[in-house]
């Protein structure tokens, strides 16, 4: 069964694209989505240009967890507007986007694990989140059934879960509705420079003039920000999901232990994933990047499976072209859709570990399985900044897996740093400069 977005899925929105922009966004994903929503509800005249189809590559294959428990402190305040800005913009949409408050759960094994919990508390505390432990007679009341004996569990009830596949989309209309300009099939093959800064971008349609350029593009950011002279430490990985088909729900929201993350879906299924796993195609960029990530490496040194090469066309495969003609066909042309194929024995396993673990569910019947490439940072944070050495350009990219519940919220501050308007956010974790300027790393909360 394919994935609900690919190559075949019909254009929504052919262009073509304006000649001209205030602001050209680059990227159809949550982020570019929402940037371009925002910029476009300010006034601006905007054009959001994706290579491949609106929410095709990771933005709608994530768990579609909508989650505040667990942030980093400085992503949080973000999160905690990102779930109000959900609720308004599911009026907005003309589908049902499976928003729904479930829920999130943590379920703890370990005193240790209770203790890392506790100590991000506070944090939610402080932003009026209602995140609490939960005992382990309170997690058999929230979700019955389960086999397996927890220690205790971090619970936020206020967190959401949606479908991606349908969400990003619907936002996709709802940002064309605000008067944003939406070419799908388009892909920018390098930035327009004059004078040492933005002067549009170049795609494969022509030109496009723009003193403002967002660049949002997932997986693929770095790559065309190095053909421009810039690093960005950035890494993707990839990521496996199984949907089961229908069954009894024992509870409405997301719930992960060390083995498994599992949440309840719109159509009466549950999609699975293994958390903390995820495998990395060794390519030129992870050497290259290797030296930032010891930290991550040494926090977390069996959490990665590393795979001897990329596929042909992903973004760090070593036939990839690092350098290209503008004037002639890109990488970003090569491969429309990054579609990576699942990890089939991560399925099986999952499949066991989901029956193992709600045995009174019945039989579990896999309906399809998928893969993402998420894109990720050395500290596990995103970069959200202008970028210095080419004045005109703002990044906002390497959400680390936790690009979908925040996009709206990310969404709005983009927009407001290109407006050089207040954010109304502290942003200094997410700067660019982190990676260059000598900063230790210091690694988001792997709770």
């Amino acid at each position: 069964m394919a994935f609900p977005i690919h190559d075949a899925t019909p254009v929504t929105w052919p262009g073509p694209p304006p000649a001209t922009a205030d602001v050209v966004v680059i990227g159809g994903g949550v982020i570019g989505v929402c940037t371009a929503l925002y910029l476009a509800e300010a006034g601006h005249s905007v054009v959001l240009l994706e290579k491949g189809r609106i929410a095709g590559e990771q933005s709608s294959r994530n768990w579609g967890w909508i989650r505040q428990q667990g942030r980093d402190p400085d992503e949080l305040p973000i999160m905690v507007e990102a779930n109000a800005l959900w609720r308004d913009l599911a009026q907005r949409t003309n589908v049902d986007i499976g928003l729904t408050q479930g829920g999130v759960t943590y379920l703890a094994k370990t005193q240790d694990e209770i203790a890392r919990y506790a100590a991000w508390l506070p944090h939610a505390q402080a932003h009026g989140v209602d995140s609490r432990l939960l005992s382990t007679p309170q997690i058999a009341d929230l979700i019955p059934g389960l086999s397996r004996p927890y220690a205790g569990a971090l619970y936020t009830a206020s967190d959401m879960r949606a479908e991606p596949w349908v969400a990003v989309p619907a936002l996709a209309g709802v940002a064309a509705r605000a008067g944003a300009t939406v070419v799908e099939n388009c892909a920018v093959r390098a930035l327009d420079i004059e004078g040492g800064r933005i002067a549009g971008v170049v795609t494969e349609a022509g030109q496009i003039k723009s003193s403002q350029v967002v660049l949002a593009g997932g997986a693929w950011s770095s790559l065309l920000l190095r053909r421009h002279g810039i690093a960005l430490p950035q890494l993707s990985v990839r990521a496996t999901v199984a949907a089961t088909e229908p069954m009894p729900m024992v509870y409405p929201g997301g719930a992960a232990d060390d083995r498994i993350a599992f949440r309840m879906r719109k159509d009466g299924g549950y999609s699975l994933a293994a958390g903390g796993f995820h495998e990395l195609f060794i390519g030129p960029d992870a050497f290259r990047a290797l030296p930032k990530y010891l930290t991550q490496l040494r926090a977390d040194p069996f959490g990665t499976r590393f795979m001897i090469k990329a596929p042909k066309g992903y973004p760090d495969a070593w036939s990839t072209p690092r350098t290209w003609d503008a004037d002639g066909p890109s990488p970003f042309e090569a491969m429309r859709i990054l579609n990576p194929a699942p990890n089939r024995r991560k399925v099986d396993q999952l499949t066991r570990d989901f029956h193992e673990i709600l045995p009174g569910l019945g039989p579990v019947r896999i309906k399809t399985a998928w893969a993402g490439m998420i894109d990720t940072m050395p500290d596990v944070v995103p970069v959200v900044d202008r970028v210095d050495a080419l004045p005109g350009l703002t990044v906002g990219t390497g959400m680390s897996g936790h690009g979908f519940g925040i996009g709206p919220g990310m969404g709005k501050v983009l927009a407001a740093v290109v407006s050089g308007n207040d954010p109304s956010h502290d942003l200094t974790r997410f700067r660019l400069s982190r990676f260059s300027d000598g900063s230790k790393m210091r690694l988001g909360p792997s709770v």
